[in-house]
């Protein structure tokens, strides 16, 4: 199946830098996602109006989505550089939000380097031999460039359409892709893996150190093909302690942003039921925290502490509820974000399937509105 033909939008085209479109490069020119209201937020700099995105904005809830993805399963079509293009590009498109995010797949780079795995529908990633003992860690070799060419295709054919407008690459934390490969697939509680974290601190280690040089590989595989930012989805690892997490998985993460600091793009980290890690978080090396709807904004500020900006955070059901109901609400995330030093408005998790996509476009019209300068 080929992707219907992308629509080019009125815009200048943005140079492809042979480091990130986020670099401001040396001389007269700058690229043309440097002083985006969303790359200026990340950096805690002036604003013209609060940036907003949403996790998952390319996705399910999009009629033309459905459309141009039937028939192709979900990992196929994250290796189809024309597909990959037209989804990022769809609620750009449609709600005029201030970024795209790259449409793929935490466990993209786990197939590239030859896991056996599938998304399946309804479930998720489902690998066919988990990993639990050290035999098993020498399936994880080191992710090559040439593993995802399609992503440095795709990346650069984005750059190129998006213009001004940046687009963030994204990656699976270390911890939440052992959660999927240790487990077999999507886990209630967690239990194989925090049985090798705490019964084989080694292991576990080990583990985590290799997964978090597949995803820093990864990373620089999209930054270096002109992503303006990138961020670190952990999904689970809200199902940790603060003193694990600190012992046993952001030595890992911390890893990661550490790998990608001199391309000088902003780092974005985050994960859900993570109210108790924020701190951690955010010391783990992070730009900007992530923040889901459980904790308001100026509190979630006060557990990070200065020097970061933070993203979120309203709750994706609201947008089912009326849309004065929805404006409430935006409004209550806006106040409570009056204070920081930067903010990306965001939901607190992913866009739910049956959103109505008309109410994600008045909601990024409504910030806009209400946060012009």
């Amino acid at each position: 199946m080929r992707a219907s033909p992308i629509r080019r939008r009125p815009r200048a085209r943005a140079k492809i830098w042979c480091v990130s479109a986020n670099d401001r490069p040396t001389g007269q020119q700058q690229t043309a996602t440097y002083d985006s209201a969303f790359l200026k937020a990340c950096r805690r700099e002036p604003v013209p109006h609060t940036p907003v995105w949403f996790m998952r904005q390319a996705g399910r809830s999009l009629p033309e989505y459905r459309k141009v993805r039937e028939g192709t399963a979900m990992l196929e079509s994250c290796m189809m550089p024309e597909l990959v293009t037209e989804i990022t590009l769809q609620p750009v498109r449609r709600h005029g939000v201030d970024a795209a995010i790259y449409f793929s797949d935490i466990v993209v780079p786990l197939k590239a380097i030859g896991i056996d795995l599938d998304i399946k529908p309804g479930v998720g990633p489902v690998v066919e031999k988990p990993v639990r003992t050290r035999a098993d860690l020498e399936r994880l070799r080191p992710l090559e460039p040439d593993d995802v060419t399609y992503v440095t295709e795709a990346v650069r054919m984005l750059v190129g359409e998006l213009g001004a407008t940046p687009l963030i690459g994204f990656a699976g934390a270390p911890f939440t892709l052992a959660s999927y490969l240790v487990e077999g697939g999507p886990s209630r509680n967690h239990e194989h893996t925090k049985a090798m974290m705490y019964g084989d601190p080694q292991l576990w280690a080990d583990l985590l150190d290799r997964l978090a040089g597949i995803t820093s590989a990864f990373l620089k595989v999209q930054i270096e093909a002109g992503a303006s930012a990138v961020q670190l989805f952990d999904s689970w690892v809200g199902a940790l302690a603060p003193a694990d997490y600190r012992r046993s998985v952001m030595p890992a993460s911390a890893k990661v942003f550490e790998a990608v600091s001199g391309y000088g793009v902003p780092r974005i980290h985050f994960g859900v039921g993570t109210g108790e890690l924020l701190g951690l978080m955010g010391e783990a090396g992070a730009d900007v925290v992530g923040v889901d709807w459980r904790v308001p904004l100026d509190e979630a500020a006060r557990r990070v502490g200065p020097g970061k900006a933070l993203q979120g955070n309203i709750d994706p059901a609201v947008l089912f509820a009326p849309r004065e109901a929805v404006e409430t609400k935006a409004r209550e995330v806006l106040d409570a974000a009056a204070g920081l030093e930067g903010h990306v408005f965001n939901l607190g998790h992913g866009v739910l399937p049956n959103t109505d996509p008309a109410a994600l476009t008045r909601l990024v019209e409504y910030v806009h509105e209400q946060t012009a300068r």
